[in-house]
């Protein structure tokens, strides 16, 4: 039973329970599958007899499932359930496949789609180049940082202006500068090139519905060969790709593949 105040609204306890289920589900991810009472507690900041409890009763609805250690819980049917569904409310996830192998055999590099997850873009799609020796990649269900092209690229077209306030408040001042002058450029240019570590690139551009930004595609490669210099092969067959899926998505007749094709010649 909800436990309600007099006017019949949740009471904060209530509240509070649903905040801790949502904390614990952020964190899963690719790298964490699984996860044991005493690590939520660690990393949550509850006691282990809690932890566990929010655990089992999670289990119990099907959120979360036992995992194959000894004490340990994974995501559940019911979360697996939810996420497909919410996925294929995405138009975008279904159309998108053509055009990322397109994207990753012209520019000779992974393509990635990426869509707004509660407060940073999560990595949906990824099609690798087949004809590399050697690939970069990243995997699905990734949560970018604030680092990531895509990152910046939906924090540039977000409507949400709170979020990005939200998310630029406990920067530093000198991180908080440089990250609105990325910002600036992504909504100028229509595109964000990021140098990451290890001389790899990603650089992202805005897909757009009726709605807004709705997902980014992006490149993820070396740097070594890539000319990502304005109007370049490169940088041309990643907006036109974006702008084609846009134009699919808003049910405007052409042929994007040519389009994307011309881009890169």
């Amino acid at each position: 039973m909800v436990n309600t105040e007099p006017g019949g609204e949740p009471s904060n306890l209530d509240i509070q329970s649903v905040s801790r289920v949502g904390q614990i589900l952020g964190l899963f991810g690719p790298r964490t599958v699984e996860l044991t009472a005493a690590e939520v507690a660690e990393r949550v900041g509850l006691n282990r007899t809690t932890a566990y409890r929010y655990c089992a009763s999670m289990a119990s609805a099907g959120i979360l499932e036992r995992g194959h250690r000894k004490g340990s819980f994974t995501l559940g049917g019911l979360v697996l359930q939810l996420g497909i569904h919410a996925l294929h409310r995405k138009r975008v996830v279904d159309i998108a496949p053509a055009y990322l192998e397109d994207l990753a055999r012209t520019a000779g590099s992974t393509a990635v789609l990426s869509l707004w997850g509660v407060d940073r873009p999560v990595v949906a799609l990824v099609h690798e180049n087949p004809t590399r020796t050697v690939v970069v990649t990243v995997r699905p269900g990734t949560q970018l940082d604030l680092e990531a092209s895509q990152t910046r690229v939906f924090l540039a077209h977000l409507t949400d202006h709170q979020t990005v306030e939200r998310m630029m408040e406990p920067l530093p001042a000198p991180q908080r500068a440089e990250l609105e002058a990325a910002i600036y450029t992504a909504r100028r240019t229509g595109y964000y090139v990021s140098k990451l570590p290890d001389g790899i690139y990603g650089a992202a551009a805005p897909v757009f519905d009726e709605y807004g930004i709705c997902a980014t595609v992006a490149l993820l490669g070396s740097e070594i060969g890539a000319d990502l210099s304005p109007g370049s092969p490169l940088l041309s067959a990643l907006t036109s790709t974006a702008a084609a899926l846009g134009a699919e998505l808003a049910g405007r007749e052409g042929e994007p593949n040519a389009k994307l094709r011309r881009a890169a010649e």
